[in-house]
């Protein structure tokens, strides 16, 4: 407590004195890493949310940090071009460091420090986000855990980063492996990625990372590693690993997804219940899915065609096709109802009985 007391108190002595002309731009929404875990010397791209920050889309942003150390020191009002972030989109901001390089410490001089502090800025200084931290999580206990296999998040998202760490000295017969691959498949090996020996390709991406003493790490985000089709919902991660050229590998091991709500299920409907060429037919489908944003319709009446389309969004797409001026002195006691998607899917194909009307 003591300690990041001290380093508060240091992120405002170490801000020049024309403080007081500054624009606050408030505090990122959310930081987070990928790799999810990662050591000291491992190279990791830190991501800035400040979708509830000041900062425009797209800003020139950089990264201005005085814990560990202080790579750009000096250079407030005119940062450095290396210490610019990468803008990602959504107002997101990226940045890819190897820790023990960029600050130019050692593994145990960052661990001894009081952690990653910092702010972002404008090149100039002129704007400015709080005193943010890159919380960093260990895992040097795992080597001695008596654990098989750890992952970070326990429960991961299909597009969220996911590290799983293999101690392979609690795996008979993996002592001496030149290699370690992952063997994998989304819901049960809905989706694989086979580990294939004979492809060179293959070999790379399935290749966890040495560590050193005898533990390995993986690190993916399922949705990119399976190549994961739109909407697709994963409900478990299955996997084993596999020593060299299948000269060993573990029993299968599962990781189930993190609580997955689905939303409720889309509903179609024509209104009025009962319709006459007199009439105007409503169309309306709500709880549309995300990618779903028009209802394109056909109505044939006899020989007579007509054709249109709605606009909405995931809530509600509604209209109303006329039928009074359409279907004037068409002779029809029935319409067909032809409606689909903007991605070309069939929502609705119907016959409709036409009510007579004196």
């Amino acid at each position: 407590m003591k300690k990041l007391i001290h380093i508060i108190v240091l992120a405002f002595i170490m801000i020049p004195n024309f403080i007081q002309a500054q624009q606050e731009m408030g505090t990122p929404a959310k930081i987070w890493s990928y790799p999810v875990v990662y050591k000291y010397d491992e190279e990791v791209t830190w991501y800035f949310d400040l979708s509830t920050t000041a900062f425009p889309e797209g800003e020139d942003i950089y990264l201005w940090i005085w814990s560990p150390s202080e790579p750009d020191a000096g250079n407030w009002e005119n940062s450095s071009d290396f210490a610019k972030l990468t803008y990602e989109g959504n107002k997101v901001w990226s940045f890819t460091l190897t820790p023990t390089t960029y600050f130019s410490v050692t593994p145990e001089e960052i661990a001894a420090s009081a952690g990653f502090w910092l702010r972002l800025k404008d090149k100039t200084g002129t704007k400015q986000s709080d005193v943010a931290n890159v919380t960093y999580t260990p895992f040097d206990d795992f080597a001695t855990a008596n654990e098989l296999i750890r992952a970070y998040p326990p429960a991961p998202t299909l597009t969220g980063g996911l590290s799983i760490l293999f101690n392979a000295n609690l795996a008979p017969g993996f002592e001496d492996a030149t290699s370690v691959h992952f063997h994998s498949g989304l819901n049960n090996w809905d989706i694989k990625q086979e580990y294939q020996s004979w492809l060179p390709e293959i070999v790379e991406k399935t290749k966890l990372k040495n560590l050193g003493g005898g533990i390995y790490k993986m690190d993916l985000i399922p949705s990119v590693y399976y190549n994961a089709p739109e909407g697709y919902v994963m409900e478990n991660l299955v996997f084993l690993m596999v020593k060299d050229d299948w000269a060993g590998t573990i029993p299968d091991q599962v990781l189930n997804a993190a609580e997955y709500i689905p939303p409720p299920p889309p509903k179609f409907m024509f209104f009025p219940a009962q319709i006459s060429k007199r009439d105007f037919l409503g169309i309306i489908r709500t709880n549309n899915e995300s990618n779903v944003n028009k209802l394109l319709y056909t109505v044939t009446a006899a020989d007579h065609v007509i054709t249109g389309e709605f606009s909405g969004g995931v809530a509600e797409i509604k209209g109303f096709v006329n039928l009074v001026s359409e279907l004037n002195g068409v002779n029809a006691t029935e319409i067909h109802v032809l409606v689909k998607d903007n991605n070309g899917r069939v929502i609705s194909d119907t016959t409709i009985p036409l009510k007579t009307v004196d």
